[in-house]
């Protein structure tokens, strides 16, 4: 093995740009995969976990236990709702004490949801909208309706069942 001792050519100042640039695409590419979050951290399972999220319940899917008190009713308003990122469920008020719970997740690419407005509850990642009464997708690309998830409601105390 003959081992060289000239110099190496420098790189240049546009090189190292443009791999730069090159590097910085493949995150991006990446990010839009199968596996994307969209940017919004894990499910809250350990890698070894077998059950993948999208066959979770919600409150399992982020860890959150059963019976645990969630919010008042008066905290979800009436046409709208409250997201709860770490039990991995969304409330919603319909309409004036009829309470609905769904998963946080969307249906397209797991990425959890993150707003709840004009009757819709909203994936930032690419769109997809929910209604608010029943989680059935208002706009894709969205192939299926949110999973409902189990709450009730004890005086004006909301949990998860």
């Amino acid at each position: 093995m003959t081992i060289s001792k000239e110099p190496q050519p420098a790189l240049s100042r546009r090189s190292v740009v443009a791999a730069a640039g090159v590097v910085s695409l493949a995150a991006a590419l990446a990010a839009c995969g199968e596996g994307d979050d969209g940017g919004y951290g894990g499910d809250g399972k350990d890698a070894a976990d077998s059950t993948p999220a999208a066959e979770q319940t919600p409150g399992e899917a982020a860890g959150g236990a059963a019976g645990a008190a969630l919010a008042k009713t008066s905290e979800i308003p009436v046409g709208g709702g409250k997201i709860f990122k770490k039990e991995g469920v969304v409330v919603t008020q319909p309409t004036k004490g009829e309470f609905k719970a769904f998963s946080n997740r969307c249906t397209h690419k797991q990425c959890p949801v993150t707003s709840v407005e004009g009757g819709t509850i909203n994936c930032p990642c690419h769109g997809s909208k929910f209604s608010i009464a029943d989680g059935s997708v208002k706009a894709s690309p969205a192939p299926k309706p949110l999973p409902a998830a189990e709450i009730s409601v004890d005086g004006d105390s909301i949990k998860l069942a």
